[in-house]
Protein backbone atom coordinates (compact mmCIF):
# COMPACT_ATOMS: atom_id res chain seq x y z
CA UNK A 1 0.00 0.00 0.00
CA UNK A 2 1.34 3.49 -1.33
CA UNK A 3 1.27 5.81 1.81
CA UNK A 4 0.57 8.94 0.47
CA UNK A 5 -3.48 10.46 -0.20
CA UNK A 6 -4.51 11.28 -3.41
CA UNK A 7 -7.16 14.18 -4.03
CA UNK A 8 -10.06 13.92 -6.49
CA UNK A 9 -13.26 14.65 -7.54
CA UNK A 10 -14.85 16.67 -10.15
CA UNK A 11 -13.35 19.78 -12.05
CA UNK A 12 -14.16 22.90 -10.06
CA UNK A 13 -14.65 21.58 -6.54
CA UNK A 14 -11.74 23.18 -5.04
CA UNK A 15 -9.20 20.13 -4.88
CA UNK A 16 -6.78 22.62 -5.93
CA UNK A 17 -7.59 25.68 -3.48
CA UNK A 18 -7.40 22.27 -0.65
CA UNK A 19 -3.89 21.56 -1.95
CA UNK A 20 -2.76 25.03 -1.94
CA UNK A 21 -3.38 25.63 1.38
CA UNK A 22 -2.34 21.92 2.47
CA UNK A 23 1.32 22.57 1.15
CA UNK A 24 1.00 26.47 1.32
CA UNK A 25 2.08 26.38 -2.14
CA UNK A 26 0.82 28.00 -5.07
CA UNK A 27 -0.75 25.07 -6.88
CA UNK A 28 -2.53 26.39 -10.48
CA UNK A 29 -6.27 27.24 -9.69
CA UNK A 30 -8.37 28.95 -12.49
CA UNK A 31 -12.09 28.41 -13.23
CA UNK A 32 -12.26 25.82 -15.74
CA UNK A 33 -11.97 22.12 -16.27
CA UNK A 34 -8.59 20.34 -16.84
CA UNK A 35 -6.18 23.12 -14.84
CA UNK A 36 -4.65 20.56 -12.84
CA UNK A 37 -2.80 17.93 -15.68
CA UNK A 38 0.12 17.19 -14.44
CA UNK A 39 -0.59 16.32 -10.39
CA UNK A 40 1.06 18.08 -7.92
CA UNK A 41 2.74 16.77 -5.08
CA UNK A 42 3.57 18.16 -1.54
CA UNK A 43 4.75 16.56 1.59
CA UNK A 44 2.84 18.29 4.55
CA UNK A 45 3.64 18.30 8.43
CA UNK A 46 1.32 15.98 10.27
CA UNK A 47 -0.09 18.23 13.39
CA UNK A 48 0.70 16.32 16.91
CA UNK A 49 0.03 17.60 19.91
CA UNK A 50 2.09 14.71 21.57
CA UNK A 51 5.45 15.78 19.94
CA UNK A 52 4.06 19.88 21.03
CA UNK A 53 4.33 18.01 24.78
CA UNK A 54 7.05 16.40 24.15
CA UNK A 55 9.77 19.18 23.14
CA UNK A 56 8.10 21.15 25.89
CA UNK A 57 9.37 18.53 28.57
CA UNK A 58 12.59 17.57 26.45
CA UNK A 59 13.87 20.28 25.37
CA UNK A 60 16.12 20.10 21.58
CA UNK A 61 17.19 22.45 19.21
CA UNK A 62 14.78 21.26 16.86
CA UNK A 63 11.54 19.64 16.61
CA UNK A 64 10.43 17.67 13.03
CA UNK A 65 7.05 16.10 12.84
CA UNK A 66 5.72 13.46 10.49
CA UNK A 67 5.07 14.09 6.64
CA UNK A 68 2.34 12.43 4.68
CA UNK A 69 1.95 12.85 1.03
CA UNK A 70 -0.55 14.70 -0.83
CA UNK A 71 -1.30 14.55 -4.19
CA UNK A 72 -3.75 16.92 -6.17
CA UNK A 73 -4.97 14.83 -9.22
CA UNK A 74 -6.69 16.22 -12.47
CA UNK A 75 -10.57 17.17 -12.65
CA UNK A 76 -12.38 13.66 -13.46
CA UNK A 77 -15.07 13.66 -16.05
CA UNK A 78 -18.22 11.29 -17.62
CA UNK A 79 -16.60 8.91 -19.74
CA UNK A 80 -12.68 9.32 -18.25
CA UNK A 81 -12.54 5.36 -17.91
CA UNK A 82 -12.96 5.42 -22.11
CA UNK A 83 -10.22 8.23 -22.18
CA UNK A 84 -12.89 11.35 -21.71
CA UNK A 85 -10.97 14.61 -20.79
CA UNK A 86 -7.89 13.26 -18.89
CA UNK A 87 -9.35 10.23 -17.74
CA UNK A 88 -6.79 7.74 -18.75
CA UNK A 89 -3.97 9.81 -17.08
CA UNK A 90 -6.78 11.16 -13.37
CA UNK A 91 -7.14 7.24 -13.26
CA UNK A 92 -3.32 6.02 -13.49
CA UNK A 93 -2.53 8.72 -10.95
CA UNK A 94 -5.47 7.75 -8.40
CA UNK A 95 -3.56 4.16 -8.77
CA UNK A 96 -0.03 5.08 -7.66
CA UNK A 97 -1.85 6.60 -4.61
CA UNK A 98 -2.83 4.59 -1.11
CA UNK A 99 -6.01 5.99 -0.26
CA UNK A 100 -8.53 8.84 -1.86
CA UNK A 101 -9.53 12.05 -0.72
CA UNK A 102 -12.84 12.75 -2.56
CA UNK A 103 -12.83 16.41 -2.85
CA UNK A 104 -17.07 16.79 -3.07
CA UNK A 105 -18.53 20.39 -3.78
CA UNK A 106 -21.05 21.61 -1.33
CA UNK A 107 -21.66 24.95 -1.96
CA UNK A 108 -23.19 27.59 -4.45
CA UNK A 109 -21.88 29.73 -6.37
CA UNK A 110 -23.09 31.27 -9.52
CA UNK A 111 -19.21 32.52 -10.25
CA UNK A 112 -17.60 29.11 -10.67
CA UNK A 113 -18.97 26.73 -12.90
CA UNK A 114 -19.80 23.64 -12.15
CA UNK A 115 -19.64 20.65 -14.83
CA UNK A 116 -22.76 19.20 -15.09
CA UNK A 117 -24.52 22.55 -14.46
CA UNK A 118 -25.86 21.99 -11.25
CA UNK A 119 -24.76 21.19 -7.96
CA UNK A 120 -25.27 18.14 -6.57
CA UNK A 121 -23.10 16.11 -4.74
CA UNK A 122 -24.95 12.78 -5.07
CA UNK A 123 -25.02 12.50 -8.75
CA UNK A 124 -20.64 13.81 -8.63
CA UNK A 125 -20.12 11.32 -6.24
CA UNK A 126 -21.39 8.61 -8.35
CA UNK A 127 -19.64 9.65 -11.58
CA UNK A 128 -16.40 9.52 -9.92
CA UNK A 129 -17.02 6.07 -8.51
CA UNK A 130 -19.13 4.39 -11.95
CA UNK A 131 -16.09 5.83 -13.80
CA UNK A 132 -13.73 3.99 -10.99
CA UNK A 133 -15.83 0.89 -11.12
CA UNK A 134 -15.41 0.70 -14.81
CA UNK A 135 -11.79 1.21 -15.47
CA UNK A 136 -11.58 -1.92 -12.30
CA UNK A 137 -13.65 -3.91 -14.75
CA UNK A 138 -11.54 -3.22 -17.79
CA UNK A 139 -8.50 -3.85 -15.94
CA UNK A 140 -10.07 -7.13 -14.15
CA UNK A 141 -11.50 -8.46 -18.04
CA UNK A 142 -8.03 -8.29 -19.36
CA UNK A 143 -6.15 -9.71 -16.28
CA UNK A 144 -9.03 -12.15 -16.16
CA UNK A 145 -8.41 -13.38 -19.90
CA UNK A 146 -5.11 -13.66 -19.39
CA UNK A 147 -5.12 -16.21 -16.41
CA UNK A 148 -7.35 -18.29 -18.39
CA UNK A 149 -4.95 -19.28 -20.82
CA UNK A 150 -2.49 -19.51 -18.35
CA UNK A 151 -4.67 -21.68 -15.94
CA UNK A 152 -4.70 -24.44 -18.30
CA UNK A 153 -0.41 -24.67 -17.96
CA UNK A 154 -0.66 -24.42 -14.03
CA UNK A 155 -1.18 -26.83 -11.62
CA UNK A 156 -1.48 -24.20 -8.74
CA UNK A 157 -4.81 -22.57 -7.88
CA UNK A 158 -6.12 -20.01 -10.36
CA UNK A 159 -7.88 -16.99 -9.03
CA UNK A 160 -10.30 -17.15 -11.57
CA UNK A 161 -13.39 -17.89 -9.52
CA UNK A 162 -11.79 -14.85 -7.15
CA UNK A 163 -11.98 -12.58 -10.59
CA UNK A 164 -14.75 -13.82 -11.50
CA UNK A 165 -16.82 -12.67 -8.18
CA UNK A 166 -15.01 -9.54 -8.62
CA UNK A 167 -16.52 -8.15 -11.92
CA UNK A 168 -19.50 -9.68 -11.29
CA UNK A 169 -19.81 -7.09 -8.86
CA UNK A 170 -18.31 -4.41 -10.25
CA UNK A 171 -20.31 -4.91 -13.08
CA UNK A 172 -23.67 -3.87 -10.97
CA UNK A 173 -21.38 -0.48 -10.59
CA UNK A 174 -20.45 -1.13 -6.82
CA UNK A 175 -17.70 -0.74 -5.36
CA UNK A 176 -15.28 -3.50 -4.38
CA UNK A 177 -14.05 -2.02 -1.12
CA UNK A 178 -17.90 -2.55 0.11
CA UNK A 179 -17.61 -6.06 -0.60
CA UNK A 180 -16.82 -8.80 1.82
CA UNK A 181 -14.25 -10.62 0.18
CA UNK A 182 -11.76 -12.83 2.53
CA UNK A 183 -8.31 -11.94 3.82
CA UNK A 184 -6.96 -14.07 1.57
CA UNK A 185 -8.69 -12.84 -1.66
CA UNK A 186 -8.38 -9.25 -0.65
CA UNK A 187 -4.53 -9.81 -0.29
CA UNK A 188 -4.73 -10.97 -3.68
CA UNK A 189 -6.38 -7.98 -5.68
CA UNK A 190 -5.11 -5.91 -3.52
CA UNK A 191 -1.92 -6.64 -5.52
CA UNK A 192 -3.66 -5.26 -8.53
CA UNK A 193 -3.79 -1.85 -7.34
CA UNK A 194 -7.62 -1.57 -8.04
CA UNK A 195 -8.87 1.82 -7.67
CA UNK A 196 -12.18 0.54 -5.78
CA UNK A 197 -10.32 -1.36 -3.38
CA UNK A 198 -8.95 2.14 -2.35
CA UNK A 199 -10.48 3.30 1.08
CA UNK A 200 -11.83 6.84 0.52
CA UNK A 201 -12.58 10.26 3.00
CA UNK A 202 -15.08 12.12 1.83
CA UNK A 203 -14.50 16.21 2.04
CA UNK A 204 -17.80 18.44 1.57
CA UNK A 205 -15.88 21.49 0.59
CA UNK A 206 -18.72 24.33 1.51
CA UNK A 207 -18.95 28.08 2.55
CA UNK A 208 -18.14 29.28 5.90
CA UNK A 209 -21.20 28.84 7.47
CA UNK A 210 -21.57 25.16 6.33
CA UNK A 211 -18.31 24.56 8.05
CA UNK A 212 -19.63 24.55 11.77
CA UNK A 213 -23.51 23.59 10.87
CA UNK A 214 -23.24 22.00 7.46
CA UNK A 215 -26.37 22.90 4.91
CA UNK A 216 -28.28 20.50 2.39
CA UNK A 217 -25.13 19.47 0.66
CA UNK A 218 -23.49 18.30 3.53
CA UNK A 219 -26.20 15.87 4.95
CA UNK A 220 -26.41 14.31 1.41
CA UNK A 221 -22.22 13.48 1.52
CA UNK A 222 -22.57 12.81 5.55
CA UNK A 223 -25.09 9.91 4.74
CA UNK A 224 -23.10 8.25 1.97
CA UNK A 225 -20.15 8.29 4.01
CA UNK A 226 -22.46 6.48 6.84
CA UNK A 227 -23.26 3.89 4.39
CA UNK A 228 -19.89 3.33 3.29
CA UNK A 229 -18.47 3.30 6.25
CA UNK A 230 -16.23 6.37 4.92
CA UNK A 231 -14.74 9.03 7.21
CA UNK A 232 -16.14 12.42 6.26
CA UNK A 233 -15.63 16.04 6.68
CA UNK A 234 -16.97 19.58 6.66
CA UNK A 235 -13.89 21.86 5.42
CA UNK A 236 -14.15 25.51 3.27
CA UNK A 237 -11.38 25.51 0.71
CA UNK A 238 -11.50 29.36 0.76
CA UNK A 239 -11.46 29.88 4.33
CA UNK A 240 -8.39 27.73 4.90
CA UNK A 241 -6.78 29.77 2.53
CA UNK A 242 -6.75 32.32 4.49
CA UNK A 243 -6.06 30.80 7.77
CA UNK A 244 -2.73 30.17 6.11
CA UNK A 245 -2.26 33.38 5.45
CA UNK A 246 -1.88 34.63 9.29
CA UNK A 247 1.31 33.89 10.15
CA UNK A 248 0.74 34.20 14.41
CA UNK A 249 -0.37 30.67 15.87
CA UNK A 250 -1.94 32.89 18.62
CA UNK A 251 -3.86 35.05 15.72
CA UNK A 252 -5.16 31.04 13.98
CA UNK A 253 -6.70 30.20 17.49
CA UNK A 254 -8.46 33.06 17.89
CA UNK A 255 -9.65 33.43 14.48
CA UNK A 256 -10.73 29.23 14.49
CA UNK A 257 -12.20 29.94 18.24
CA UNK A 258 -14.32 32.88 16.11
CA UNK A 259 -15.81 30.31 14.20
CA UNK A 260 -16.74 28.30 16.89
CA UNK A 261 -14.09 25.41 15.54
CA UNK A 262 -11.00 23.79 17.61
CA UNK A 263 -8.85 22.92 15.07
CA UNK A 264 -8.31 24.05 11.12
CA UNK A 265 -9.80 21.63 8.78
CA UNK A 266 -6.88 20.83 7.27
CA UNK A 267 -5.41 19.71 10.32
CA UNK A 268 -8.58 17.14 10.83
CA UNK A 269 -7.90 16.42 7.52
CA UNK A 270 -4.06 15.49 7.43
CA UNK A 271 -4.96 13.60 10.81
CA UNK A 272 -8.22 11.62 8.96
CA UNK A 273 -5.52 10.36 6.17
CA UNK A 274 -3.07 10.01 8.49
CA UNK A 275 -4.58 7.53 10.22
CA UNK A 276 -6.93 5.86 7.57
CA UNK A 277 -3.59 5.00 6.22
CA UNK A 278 -3.01 2.95 8.77
CA UNK A 279 0.02 5.04 9.70
CA UNK A 280 1.41 5.55 13.19
CA UNK A 281 4.44 7.75 14.75
CA UNK A 282 7.54 6.87 17.24
CA UNK A 283 9.41 9.64 18.80
CA UNK A 284 13.15 10.23 19.21
CA UNK A 285 14.21 12.83 21.81
CA UNK A 286 17.92 14.20 22.39
CA UNK A 287 19.50 17.45 22.74
CA UNK A 288 19.65 17.98 19.00
CA UNK A 289 16.06 17.04 17.85
CA UNK A 290 12.95 15.73 19.00
CA UNK A 291 11.43 14.15 16.04
CA UNK A 292 8.41 11.87 15.07
CA UNK A 293 8.77 9.27 12.62
CA UNK A 294 6.11 7.47 10.19
CA UNK A 295 5.99 3.67 10.56
CA UNK A 296 2.82 1.30 9.07
CA UNK A 297 1.24 -0.23 12.49
CA UNK A 298 2.43 -3.92 13.29
CA UNK A 299 5.87 -3.14 12.26
CA UNK A 300 8.81 -4.17 14.68
CA UNK A 301 11.30 -2.62 16.24
CA UNK A 302 14.13 -3.57 13.41
CA UNK A 303 12.28 -2.32 10.70
CA UNK A 304 11.86 1.11 12.76
CA UNK A 305 14.84 1.06 13.58
CA UNK A 306 15.45 1.24 9.54
CA UNK A 307 13.72 3.95 9.24
CA UNK A 308 15.96 5.72 10.95
CA UNK A 309 19.09 4.30 9.17
CA UNK A 310 20.11 1.16 7.50
CA UNK A 311 22.75 0.53 9.74
CA UNK A 312 20.33 0.81 12.69
CA UNK A 313 18.35 -2.30 11.25
CA UNK A 314 21.06 -4.48 9.74
CA UNK A 315 22.62 -4.26 13.33
CA UNK A 316 19.82 -3.88 15.86
CA UNK A 317 20.82 -4.78 19.14
CA UNK A 318 17.05 -4.18 21.09
CA UNK A 319 15.15 -1.14 21.73
CA UNK A 320 15.33 0.98 24.99
CA UNK A 321 11.39 2.27 25.05
CA UNK A 322 9.00 3.88 27.25
CA UNK A 323 5.65 5.43 26.24
CA UNK A 324 4.62 9.30 25.78
CA UNK A 325 2.03 8.75 28.33
CA UNK A 326 4.31 7.51 31.12
CA UNK A 327 6.49 10.91 30.17
CA UNK A 328 3.42 13.00 29.71
CA UNK A 329 2.82 11.65 33.47
CA UNK A 330 5.73 11.92 35.14
CA UNK A 331 7.38 14.87 33.58
CA UNK A 332 10.89 13.57 32.94
CA UNK A 333 12.54 10.62 31.54
CA UNK A 334 14.34 10.03 34.72
CA UNK A 335 11.39 9.55 36.54
CA UNK A 336 9.35 7.14 34.19
CA UNK A 337 12.87 4.87 34.97
CA UNK A 338 12.22 5.33 38.48
CA UNK A 339 8.53 3.98 38.40
CA UNK A 340 9.52 0.61 36.00
CA UNK A 341 8.26 2.10 33.23
CA UNK A 342 11.50 2.50 31.00
CA UNK A 343 11.68 -1.43 28.57
CA UNK A 344 14.42 -3.39 27.19
CA UNK A 345 12.39 -4.90 23.77
CA UNK A 346 14.23 -7.21 21.82
CA UNK A 347 13.69 -8.20 17.85
CA UNK A 348 10.19 -9.54 18.26
CA UNK A 349 8.59 -5.72 19.21
CA UNK A 350 5.97 -4.89 17.64
CA UNK A 351 6.15 -0.93 17.78
CA UNK A 352 3.01 1.00 19.25
CA UNK A 353 1.82 4.48 18.22
CA UNK A 354 3.81 7.03 20.39
CA UNK A 355 6.23 4.99 21.66
CA UNK A 356 9.33 6.70 22.68
CA UNK A 357 12.52 5.00 21.62
CA UNK A 358 16.31 4.90 21.79
CA UNK A 359 17.72 2.02 19.18
CA UNK A 360 21.04 -0.03 20.36
CA UNK A 361 22.50 -1.58 17.47
CA UNK A 362 26.42 -2.52 16.40
CA UNK A 363 27.92 -2.61 12.84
Amino acid sequence: MNLNCGIVGLPNVGKSTIFSALSMSDAEIANFPFCTIKPNVAMVNVPDKRLDELFELIPSKKKINALIEFVDIAGLVKGASKGEGLGNQFLSNIREVGIICHVVRCFDDGDIVHVNGKVDPQSDIETVNTELCLKDLETLEKIYDKEKKLSRLKKTDSPLELYEKAIEVLSQNRLLRLYSFTDKEEKVLSSLQLLTLKKQIYVCNCDESGVVSGNKYTQVVEKIAKDENCEVLRISGKMEAEIQKIEEKSERDEFLSMMGLEESGLSTLIRKAFHTLDLCVFFTAGADEDRAWVFKRGMKAPECAGLIHSDFQKGFIKAEVYSFESLKQYKSEAEVRKHGLYRLEGKDYEMQDADIVFFKFNV
